[in-house]
């Protein structure tokens, strides 16, 4: 039998120099936004069937990797639907998994709870330049605290963490969904359909604001409301406060006067290259956000490469008491796509040394060569010792390539 050579599709192997820069930008991550406060946990790659099946996932739980039950538990002779075949799945985000952590944890966590979290999920999607099947992902939460300082904290963490890394001139949209709800209200649209309006409300950067009227006529919609829908979006322009104005009800007076505080806060303390905008057709497509939602676009991407918002109502479910809880998640895969497309290569390298020691050297010798490789490692360099190669020239010129610029040569006279 042959044996395959390549990964799953929508998997990859990462080579090692592309694991050298992982590995900086993850200790960066955490650098950053430990130094906002946020703590560092990890939850299983695994989770109940039940837990992920729970309506709260939106499209990904079309997704999901399910896992077969296993010896007596599996009966696939009375099996009548697929969840019958399993009791468990892969993750499809990292949000679910921490609102069951903290309801399993909640005694023993500090309240508000600034949780980082990185790892792995898994989704059944069809792959493509930046998006796999197994990816990474980053995300920042606070849970437990109620106003806006949540939303003001995890902007201006993430936005100084991509300037970290000398990423520029990028955009943060942000928007409420409650403010969506009382815009699709006021022009007539029933509450039990408002999830149709914005399925279609959130294709408006691929087909236009008259490609939106155009499905929503298609779907049916009352010509009257989506004329009136329309037509708020063109006059609301770029200024929560006047698409509240239009809509006309306290809750969204109220909201945007919220969305305005946490812009104007954002932009009084921001150090990036950066601008955050009012953007009253962003939607998110998860089902679970209650409130504020944002998301980062860069010129480099062709979608978005950070989002997230409030989801208040999520926490609730496990613990049965209602939490606040808001967050952001980078798409670390799709970071890495855009800094390996501009050469990225990390502000502060270690020097790198490689000595080359003649085989057959005998132990005192080694052990003396290996005692001069930590002294140069305690002093914050990176030392790899090698056996001397016949062809020395070869060597070094392979070694280069992985970025050692310092080579050093021991022989047993």
């Amino acid at each position: 039998m042959d044996l395959i050579k390549k990964s799953v599709t929508g998997m990859k192997d990462i080579l090692p120099d592309e694991m050298e820069l992982r590995d900086y930008v993850i200790g960066l991550v955490k650098e950053v936004y430990s130094s906002f406060g946020f703590q560092s946990i990890q939850t299983p790659a695994v989770e109940h069937i039940e837990n992920l099946c729970s309506n709260q996932g939106g499209e990904n739980e079309k997704l999901i990797f399910r896992i077969m039950k296993r010896g007596e538990k599996l009966n696939i002779e009375d099996a009548k639907e697929e969840n019958d075949l399993c009791d468990s799945g892969l993750r499809y985000d990292l949000t679910l998994p921490l609102s069951r952590y903290y309801a399993s944890n909640l005694s023993k966590l500090v309240t508000p709870f600034k949780a980082l979290q990185m790892g792995n999920v898994y989704r059944a999607d069809r792959p493509q330049k930046g998006r796999f099947r197994e990816f990474m992902q980053c995300d920042i939460d606070i849970l437990g605290e109620p106003g806006n300082l949540a939303e003001i904290e995890l902007i201006n963490a993430t936005t100084t963490l991509l300037s970290k890394l000398d990423l520029k001139d990028f955009r943060v949209r942000i928007n409420d969904r409650r403010l969506l709800k009382e815009m699709a209200a006021s022009c007539g649209f029933a509450e039990d359909r408002q999830p149709e309006v914005f399925i279609i409300l959130d294709k408006m950067d691929k087909i236009g604001l008259s490609g939106v009227r155009d499905e929503l006529t298609g779907a049916g919609f009352d010509e009257a409301s989506v004329d009136k829908y329309i037509s708020l979006f063109e006059n609301a322009g770029s200024d929560p406060l006047e698409a509240a104005r239009i809509t006309g009800t306290e809750t969204a007076q109220k909201t945007a006067e919220n969305l305005k505080a946490v812009m104007d806060a954002v932009n009084a303390v921001k150090s990036a290259d950066y601008t955050i905008e009012f953007d009253p057709s962003l939607v998110r497509g998860m089902s679970y956000y209650t409130g504020t939602i944002f998301e980062i676009e860069m010129k480099e991407f062709s979608s978005s490469v950070a989002g997230g918002g409030r989801y208040d109502a999520m926490i609730g479910n496990f613990t049965g008491n209602p939490v606040p809880a808001c967050g952001f998640s980078i798409g670390f895969e799709r970071i890495m796509t855009i800094l390996a497309d501009k050469g990225y290569k990390p502000s502060k390298e270690k020097t790198k040394t490689a000595f080359l020691v003649e085989k057959g050297t005998d132990a005192a010798k080694l052990g003396a060569v290996m005692k001069e490789a930590d002294l140069l490692r305690k002093e914050g360099n990176a030392v790899r010792i090698d056996t001397m190669a016949k062809n020395k020239k070869f060597q070094k010129e392979s070694l280069a390539a992985l970025g050692y610029t310092e080579f050093k040569e021991f022989y047993n006279n």
